[in-house]
């Protein structure tokens, strides 16, 4: 995938950041500028620089201006995206993932709700939500939450008047043209739709969560009966799963999460 490069503007962020913003009108060219700059500048090794954090159409970047001004930091902005531009860097191939996914019910309690708001059955919310793919566009709070673009569904989902004071791990959800799973127990005013059993988040792990901007992640419908089965299994990307699979084939005692998420 060949990363195009868009006009951008730059921003002081404090005495010690710099917020780089695409401004093309083609959202996907500015989700791909970003990112690509992220990533140069993670793997360029100035001295001074802290990290990028990418998000849908910006990326900020921290220094330590001791060790760096702001002015160099703007050269290196402005080396990193001529290197994208002009060597049309290709990026890692996305990793994909598989989401089981208990909807409605004590796992789901706004699915009625959204069904309600569009003007479509629950069950056609559900099949909105499984039928595509995701991107990951970035991380969000909290713990690294994964931000998407959401289903095909005719309204933007409005957010709750009151958010919960807790939301689950694992808690699927929807708002505005977005989608999101909760890699950890936090407050929420997004409308939750359904639950993965899996665990996303692992902080022992680095990093904390196995996915990341550009990976692919497909939600499947699992039935409430078949969520203990998954529950404390940690996400991993597909051919990871795959090779588990083939191990466990070998073994006479194969049995567990991993085993049922290779089905159908």
């Amino acid at each position: 995938m060949v990363r195009p490069t868009v006009p951008t503007e730059v921003y002081e962020s404090g005495d010690s950041a710099l917020r780089v913003v695409a401004i093309s009108e083609v959202s996907e060219s500015n989700w791909l500028t970003v990112h690509g700059l992220a990533d140069w500048l993670e793997n360029c090794g100035a001295e001074g620089l802290h990290g990028a954090v990418p998000t849908y159409d910006s990326v900020l970047v921290e220094f330590d201006p001791v060790l760096v001004s702001a002015r160099q930091v703007r050269a290196f902005v402005k080396l990193g995206l001529l290197e994208l531009a002009h060597a049309g860097e290709s990026a890692a191939a996305p990793r994909e993932f598989d989401i089981p996914v208990a909807y409605g019910g004590e796992y789901g309690p706004d699915l009625e709700r959204v069904a309600e708001h569009q003007g479509i059955s629950v069950e056609e919310v559900i099949r909105l939500h499984t039928e595509k793919t995701y991107t990951v566009r970035c991380l969000g709070a909290p713990a690294g939450s994964p931000m998407m673009d959401g289903p095909a569904f005719p309204k933007p989902v409005p957010r709750l008047k009151d958010p919960r004071l807790s939301v689950p791990a694992g808690a699927v959800a929807v708002a505005g043209r977005q989608a999101v799973i909760a890699p950890a127990t936090a407050p929420g005013g997004w409308c939750v739709i359904g639950q993965t059993p899996l665990s996303l988040l692992n902080i022992r792990r680095e990093p904390l969560v196995p996915y990341k901007p550009g990976d692919i992640l497909r939600f499947r419908r699992i039935s409430t009966e078949d969520f203990g089965l998954y529950a404390g299994a940690e996400l991993e990307p597909l051919e990871l799963d795959r090779a588990e699979l083939d191990r466990a084939e070998l073994s006479p005692a194969a049995s567990g999460p991993v085993d049922l998420g290779a089905q159908p």
